[in-house]
């Protein structure tokens, strides 16, 4: 379970900035790993050429350095003001590349290979799941990746939003092929034992395309 956030915030509302803008400001984020996750180290190693990446919802976007330094051309966004300015000073060096922006509208200025999910689908109510699951299949075409990490629960309260897996397979099935999933070694508290590492897979002329 999330740590039970302050009974002063204003907003209550993860559909607003002024929601995670507030959470930010008050250094309230239990959501966040601190570091770059074991799974997304070994996927980057790996990777056979760079990629060109999108991170919606990046937060501290700790991840980005990581990619960026692979030679990968890689973006970060987020609809916080105070997200993207925590993320700006934990990188500076590429601060360029974190941009606001709201993820339903942001057009990535080059084809994409991959979107990396790391607590944005549940970060979102569960109404929002299509939209967001119609967009990952908007900005990528045929053989392009969704990797990250997926939380699964069935806990009514959030955000964090559970998915359970069956929902997960029904949500993505039309547009994307999952080619991985494993478990998460080193999960923090909030997402303990109920997370795995996924990458789908874009198929071809899907719909969504």
């Amino acid at each position: 379970m999330m740590a039970t956030p302050p009974s002063d915030f204003a907003s209550r509302d993860p559909l607003s900035p002024q929601f995670w803008d507030e959470r930010f400001e008050r250094a309230f984020t239990p959501w966040e790993r601190g570091a770059v996750p074991q799974a997304l180290r070994r996927f980057v190693t790996a990777s056979a050429r760079p990629l060109t990446a999108l991170t919606p919802g990046c937060g501290s976007a700790r991840e980005l350095a990581l990619m960026c330094e692979a030679g990968w051309d890689a973006t970060a966004i987020d609809f916080s003001g105070e997200a993207v300015a925590r993320a700006r000073a934990l990188a500076p060096r590429w601060a360029e590349h974190i941009v606001q922006a709201d993820f339903f509208d942001y057009a990535p200025p080059r084809p994409l290979d991959l979107v990396y999910e790391q607590a944005f689908l549940c970060a979102l109510p569960r109404a929002r799941r299509p939209d967001v699951a119609r967009r990952w299949a908007e900005l990528l075409g045929q053989g392009g990746l969704l990797a990250g990490y997926f939380f699964f629960d069935d806990t009514p309260k959030g955000p964090p939003f559970g998915i359970e897996r069956a929902e997960l397979d029904a949500l993505l099935a039309p547009a994307f092929e999952c080619v991985a999933d494993e478990a998460v070694e080193d999960s923090i508290p909030v997402f303990a034992g109920k997370e795995r590492w996924m990458v789908w897979r874009r198929k071809n002329g899907a719909c969504g395309a």
